[in-house]
């Protein structure tokens, strides 16, 4: 059997099957609001595309406040268009 650490010379090397991509949004659930972060540029684009600023009360743009009741049609909506969330 090989040692891991002379595969890749320093350290152990990763099996490109376990890295998986950067998320484009982070949502964070606050009970009475979701706050969806927008991660990447590709994001930042679907929001203002979709959203826009002067959607609603939105304090932390380009970070979005959404209500619980739209959340649902929100992350399937950036999900049928290729975009990643994480919780």
């Amino acid at each position: 059997m090989k040692n891991a650490f002379e595969a890749s010379g320093s350290s152990p090397t990763r099996s490109e099957s376990r890295l998986q991509p950067s998320p484009d949004f982070r949502a964070e659930n606050y009970g009475s609001i979701f706050l969806l972060r927008p991660l990447t540029t590709a994001a930042r684009e679907w929001v203002n595309e979709h959203i826009g600023q002067d959607n609603g009360y939105q304090p932390y743009w380009p970070t979005v406040v959404i209500e619980p009741r739209y959340v649902e049609p929100i992350l399937t909506g950036l999900r049928n268009d290729g975009l990643t969330v994480r919780a």
